[in-house]
């Protein structure tokens, strides 16, 4: 059967918009576990209602473990499966339109998940549906898996996996294009330097720092002088496109001679070590390959914790690289009197290139879009680390970077559908030939 998808998603994209809007409504943050809901009541909620759209579709439901959802398209154990997830990052300050609810202006559309990851996924739904609709029958059964706790370390899929089998191939639509076949190495770390206690009991450090993006805005307050900073909030992945204001507190920090020289020292050495040196540059870990590009450094946290200061950063590292080496270096340049503490740790993953179902992937988006599809790497963490047989493979497009986590989180117009149509050859490619 010849299927006109392009025209088939224009056709019923409002129903879609309408859709998609119900489960955007829906504050999906991860909170503390509450009765059947591991994850908080706004993931549980959205998988509900994600539920219940998927099967007044038609699709067979089921909730696995009060944590993982899905919607399948035929019969059998050998499925294809799509794996996306509907918690989100909180909103957080700076929104121009309501982060809870799907807002158009300009042919984009905004909102929290709307790229991360509720609008890819939800178009997988969708698309599937559109396929159903029109008498596609697949010869693999496929299988759209939901999430609730990707954002905060993946611990819904065990709970899957121990009731149901993996896919014999899956995708996720929450990354980039074209097939992301490895993810690097994650890890961070917290740096925390001793001090004499007289040394610290004036200084404290206030300000929204979190391990997902660079800091904007920092204030420390040392003997009553209170210092404020503002930089550019960036996801922690994609540091260049911020401004950190932990290096810029450092930098004004550093100059202040009512300060003990060990103090003065200290931010000096935070300035120059990561100020601008997004690459490990400045501490010696300029690690690089040719597959992955150069290792990213990001510091994300400054405290004052009793005796201590603490700097946590997150570092992502290439394919070749080893975590063993990362954190030998790094002994080698902090300060005296500092310990070092993994606090995340993610080996780096990897999938054949040469694979049959990463070439149809590849191949369908070189037919959509005419863009190159040679498989990629990425900086970030998605479920295709903890989820067997499984790639990422969208939904951003090459030089779309740093907007999921932002305040006014978008995703034009065009994309959206264009994404719903390489979805859904993608799934007439795996499941239908």
């Amino acid at each position: 059967m010849t299927v006109n998808i392009k025209h088939l998603i224009e056709k019923n994209k409002e129903e879609f918009y309408k859709d998609l809007d119900k489960v955007m409504q829906i504050e999906s943050v991860k909170r503390a576990p509450l009765g059947n809901a591991p994850f908080g009541i706004g993931p549980k909620q959205a998988l509900e209602q994600v539920m219940k759209i998927a099967s007044d579709y038609g699709f067979k439901t089921n909730i696995v473990n009060d944590a993982v959802g899905y919607a399948q398209f035929g019969e059998g154990d050998d499925h294809i499966g799509i794996v996306g997830h509907l918690d989100v990052v909180p909103a957080g300050d700076g929104w121009s339109f309501p982060p809870f609810k799907l807002s158009k202006k300009d042919e984009k559309f905004y909102g929290r998940g709307v790229l991360d990851n509720k609008g890819p996924i939800m178009s997988c739904l969708f698309g599937l549906k559109l396929l159903k609709d029109m008498g596609i029958k697949p010869i693999k059964p496929i299988r759209i898996i939901f999430g609730t706790d990707e954002e905060s370390g993946s611990s819904d899929l065990p709970l899957y996996l121990a009731e149901e089998i993996a896919p014999i191939f899956a995708f996720t639509p929450d990354c980039k294009y074209p097939v992301v076949y490895g993810e690097r190495g994650i890890v961070n770390y917290t740096i925390s330097t001793h001090f004499d206690a007289s040394e610290l009991q004036n200084l404290t450090i206030q300000g929204d720092q979190s391990s997902v993006h660079v800091p904007d805005e920092l204030t420390a307050i040392f003997q009553g002088e209170s210092y404020h900073v503002l930089g550019k909030r960036s996801p922690s992945n994609a540091p260049e496109l911020g401004e950190n204001a932990i290096t810029i507190l450092a930098t004004k920090l550093s100059s202040n001679k009512e300060m003990s020289d060990q103090l003065r020292r200290y931010f000096l050495w935070v300035e120059e070590s990561f100020s601008k040196k997004h690459y490990g540059e400045g501490i010696g870990l300029d690690f690089e390959d040719e597959d992955s590009g150069k290792l990213i450094l990001t510091p994300y946290e400054l405290k004052v914790e009793q005796n201590t200061i603490q700097l946590s950063i997150a570092i992502r590292y290439p394919v070749s690289t080893k975590e063993e080496e990362v954190t030998e270096q790094l002994h080698k340049v902090v300060p005296k009197e500092s310990e070092i503490k993994i606090i995340r740790q993610l080996k780096s993953t990897s999938f054949p290139k040469d694979d049959t179902n990463v070439k149809k992937l590849s191949a369908v988006y070189e037919k959509i879009t005419g863009l190159d599809g040679t498989p990629v790497t990425t900086t970030g963490a998605t479920y295709a680390r903890f989820f067997p047989n499984t790639v990422a493979f969208g939904p951003s497009f090459p030089g779309q970077k740093g907007i999921a986590h932002n305040s006014d989180e978008y995703m034009d117009e065009k994309d959206l559908l264009l994404n719903m149509e390489i979805y859904m050859e993608a799934i007439l490619a795996l499941a239908c030939d």
